[in-house]
């Protein structure tokens, strides 16, 4: 294979068995240098984990893989089991700070870990993650490290190797192998100039879409910050046809196939994509049913799929490059409030358009409008520098109490090897430490640690991140195990739900009140005990919107009548289900949980994960 000057450069420092951080331009290649790794390691005999941010994309790796690994690759993601001893095993990156903190053990047949997305260490919400397995990463093990565009690689790298002491190689590219043009759809017309007008005119999708129809621009593939906005703007596409009359009977048939084949037929949802589809469009977001979804990733990378309407996970990873991208607004949600994109998020996504082999520029439109977004913060988004990667470090409880049972109060001396350190100033490194210390003493004044060690309770903890405190209070109490299967679903259920401004909740059954109070006597003596320690943001909050769903899924209700009790989308059930089972088997896991319990939640969980919420029957079927 022809290699490109940066991918030969990774592979010539990986050839000399060292570590190598790639920053490289979205769809410029930087999976062959991972498909190098994973084909030398094979030929060695020696193991590699290649770690991704979201399940999805974990998920397409390993369908990608397994086409020429076959028996030689496995899967890890919480939710999903499959092969979990092959050489080359694919995980979530939390899954893989979990090994590496609770059993790091199992992992030293493995050779190399593949961090993909590493830029993800800035994530506000997970980027700890990252830090954490980078920091107790075994010394056996090397890394390749793929990242977008970010200015500091340098720091990155030099950061892993103050704590690892061993070398790490950076390797850059800015070029990308298909160059991309940037244009405006601006007062209703198309330009690559941005200049200010006097009176406003409507942007029409009609008029863009035409112009690419113009230029032979299509496949497109369409951003939208908003799942209802998505289907709302392919709609507006009906009366369009995109494809000639043999293009449409190969897309009919293929769609046919895919929908039977994950039984997805007499479906609402499919069906009210299936006449869109036929003309060549669809859309694509969280909301919708995972198999769907799948569906329409199929259709895309089978060419036959010209518009797609989609979120901005579609661009996180997911080999789906178009000839065109389209953003309906440089504005997004970031968090609690709304503010024009980081040029990185801009160039994840702009970074789909031109398709390496097939188109020699890509062409990425802009929606503007200048009564919403100044015409000085386009240019900064488009034409400017990507952002610096910050640490985002925010230990858990999960992790203290498994770092306090190795090192015991010498755990501060951690600290100092985190990426927040290595670039923070002496007051916010000084802020960081008490945050820890906040942490360690809530710890022990709620008898998680006493006389320096793990009581039952910090053992149970240690084994459910994210929802530690609640979790082991109710755990205490004795309340987890009066639980029946029906109590366990719901508790977990709630515990995991993130519910959406002004979503509704639903009147709950005698049962799930019940919990509901335990649940929020515990939390208000929870979030007390943190505000004495200036301990924020506060430890997550159980929500019982999915009680009533929940109730009826576990007595064998079919989901299309489920989603009758409650206003979340098909996908966002089959979500939190999801995450449902997976905190239900750390629960299972914990070496304190009685056999009695363990019954009980291996019942729930074999009620809970079945049809359409099974994630590991969607890929063998798949």
């Amino acid at each position: 294979m022809l290699y490109d000057r940066f991918q030969e450069e990774a592979i010539n420092y990986i050839n000399q068995g060292l570590s190598v951080v790639v920053s490289a331009p979205t769809g410029a290649g930087k999976t062959a240098i991972a498909e190098y790794v994973i084909e030398t390691c094979l030929k060695k005999q020696a193991g590699v984990i290649y770690t991704a941010p979201i399940k999805a994309l974990s998920n397409q790796k390993f369908r990608d893989f397994q086409n020429e690994l076959g028996s030689n690759i496995g899967i890890l993601t919480g939710d999903v089991s499959l092969n979990a001893d092959a050489p080359v095993l694919i995980m979530t990156t939390e899954i893989f700070r979990n090994k590496v903190l609770d059993e790091p053990e199992s992992l030293k047949r493995y050779h190399w870990v593949i961090f993909d997305e590493v830029h993800y260490i800035d994530n506000p919400e997970r980027g700890t993650v990252w830090e954490e397995s980078l920091i107790f990463l075994p010394k056996h093990m090397q890394i390749l490290a793929l990242s977008a565009t970010i200015p500091n690689i340098d720091e990155l790298a030099s950061w892993i190797e103050s704590i690892h002491k061993k070398p790490i190689k950076t390797v850059i590219e800015d070029k990308r192998p298909v160059p991309l043009h940037f244009l405006f759809q601006c007062q209703n017309e198309i330009t690559d100039k941005l200049r200010k007008y006097n009176r406003p005119h409507p942007n029409k999708l009609s008029t863009l879409i035409n112009y690419l129809r113009e230029k032979e621009g299509l496949p497109c593939i369409y951003f939208v910050f908003g799942r209802r906005k998505a289907e709302d703007l392919a709609f507006e596409l009906y009366s369009y046809n995109f494809l000639d009359s043999r293009e449409k009977i190969q897309i009919t048939e293929l769609c046919n196939s895919l929908l039977e084949r994950f039984e997805l037929k007499t479906e609402r949802s499919a069906q009210q994509l299936y006449p869109l589809i036929q003309r060549g469009v669809a859309y694509h977001h969280a909301g919708m049913l995972p198999t769907l979804k799948e569906v329409i990733e199929r259709l895309f990378t089978s060419r036959l799929l010209k518009v797609i309407f989609t979120t901005e996970t579609f661009a996180l990873g997911i080999n789906m490059p178009s000839r065109s991208v389209i953003f309906d607004d440089l504005r997004k949600f970031y968090g609690r409030y709304v503010r024009t994109l980081k040029t990185r998020d801009f160039y994840q996504m702009a970074g789909r358009a031109g398709r390496r082999g097939i188109d020699k520029e890509g062409f990425v439109y802009s929606r503007i409008n200048p009564n919403r977004i100044n015409l000085e913060d386009v240019k900064r988004i488009i034409y400017g520098k990507p952002e610096e990667v910050r640490s985002q470090l925010n230990t858990s409880y999960a992790t203290i109490l498994n770092l306090y049972e190795k090192y015991k109060e010498e755990l501060f001396k951690i600290y100092p090897l985190s990426l927040h350190y290595f670039q923070s100033r002496k007051n916010e490194q000084k802020r960081a430490l008490q945050l820890l210390e906040a942490k360690l003493s809530l710890l022990k004044e709620l008898g998680y640690i006493k006389n320096g060690a793990l009581t039952d309770k910090g053992r149970f903890a240690k084994n459910v991140y994210g929802y530690e405190l609640i979790l082991s209070e109710l755990y205490d109490e004795s309340i987890l195990e009066q639980l029946d299967e029906f109590g366990l679903g719901v508790l977990a259920a709630a515990v995991v739900f993130e519910p959406r401004k002004n979503q509704r909740m639903l009147g709950l059954s005698k049962a799930s009140r019940k919990i509901r109070r335990a649940c929020e006597e515990t939390y208000i003596t929870i979030k007390q005990k943190e505000t004495k320690y200036k301990i924020f943001n506060f430890s997550k909050q159980p929500y019982f919107h999915l009680s009533n769903t929940m109730e009826c899924w576990l007595r064998g209700t079919s989901f299309e009548k489920i989603l009758q009790y409650t206003d979340s989308d098909e996908g966002e059930v089959i979500r939190y289900f999801r995450m449902s089972v997976q905190i239900l088997r750390e629960i299972y896991n914990a070496p304190v949980t009685s056999s009695i319990l363990r019954e009980r939640i291996r019942e729930t969980i074999r009620v809970i994960n079945r049809d359409i919420v099974d994630a590991e029957k969607q890929l063998r079927e798949g």
